[in-house]
């Protein structure tokens, strides 16, 4: 098989080159490197069966010969990069994704969408189930990222039921393990890198906003089941274990005892959404697949992670 992987050089999209090349593809990557890195292809850039191309999936692209999967990873992801880079934020969500369908369409491969939990905005519904239609703030800060992932959610159901493309969309709830950035602005990151300098781990409001974070190995082998299915409505991946922001911190300055961090408290941002679970009812159902990675562990594989990067 052959696999395009857009955002390829990202954090998650690196893992998920990893994967399809283990399981005998040729992946063909794809990234402009705005928030990804080429660091985090190191392992396989070699590789026989792996090649990459530097270029912005906004613009037209071209490739030559048959292609079996296009997976769409492209997209800054973080709020810090996301209000760094707007436009771009919104043009590779909705220009990137026509292009990527466009491609799929054209070569009649399996098209898999990175849609995000955003899509849910600060939710009235929790947990949150597929069916929800979200509470989101079309003209606010967060918007450029949540209405660009909305509007590829709409136009990927489109080719779908238009053009017959085989589609699949994953939600992807709070996701972490190694290749994440240190500053990038993601709060598991943050409080990381913040222990790690001794510097005062900054909490949001009283911290008492609610996450659930799912290690990338058990993302990664949701959305292989996923591309494969024949399920063309959106399926959260994610872990339904619940932590509020101040829990987290603790957990976090309990594995570095050495750290002399402080909690220092601040402003809720604008639309920071205050709970955040998927129900994984569906993605149970339909793929088999639930996490197996366990909070503490993944934490702690992260925290090493971080700790040779620092």
């Amino acid at each position: 098989m052959r696999t395009v992987v857009t955002g390829g050089a990202g954090f998650v999209g690196s893992h998920l080159c990893e994967r399809f090349l283990e399981d005998g593809h040729d992946v063909i990557c794809i990234d402009n490197l705005l928030t990804g890195s080429r660091k985090n292809l190191e392992a396989i850039a070699d590789h026989p069966r792996f090649h990459f191309t530097e270029h912005d999936i906004s613009e037209p692209l071209k490739i030559e010969g048959s292609v079996d999967n296009v997976l769409h990873f492209a997209s800054p992801a973080s709020p810090a990069d996301y209000l760094a880079h707007p436009i771009p934020t919104l043009k590779v969500g909705s220009l990137g994704t026509h292009n990527a369908l466009g491609l799929a369409k054209a070569k009649n491969a399996r098209f898999l969408l990175a849609s995000t939990s955003e899509v849910y905005g600060d939710p009235e519904v929790h947990p949150q189930r597929e069916d929800y239609w979200g509470h989101v703030n079309p003209v606010g800060p967060r918007g450029c990222y949540d209405e660009a992932k909305r509007f590829a959610e709409a136009i990927t159901m489109a080719y779908c039921r238009y053009h017959s493309v085989r589609t699949r969309i994953v939600r992807i709830f709070n996701t972490y393990g190694p290749r994440m950035r240190l500053n990038d602005g993601r709060v598991l990151p943050a409080f990381m890198s913040q222990v790690l300098r001794n510097e005062p781990i900054s909490i949001f409001g009283q911290g008492h906003q609610t996450r659930s974070f799912c290690y990338v190995d058990d993302l990664v082998d949701g959305i292989a089941r996923l591309l494969f299915t024949d399920f063309s409505e959106p399926v959260n991946i994610g872990n339904p274990s619940e932590i509020t922001m101040l829990e987290l911190a603790r957990e976090i300055m309990a594995m570095v005892p050495e750290s002399t961090s402080t909690l220092a408290f601040h402003d809720l941002p604008q639309d920071d959404p205050k709970r955040r679970r998927p129900d994984i009812t569906r993605a149970t159902k339909i793929l088999g697949w639930e996490p197996k990675i366990d909070r503490v562990d993944g934490l702690r594989r992260t925290l090493e992670y971080f700790r040779r990067i620092s």
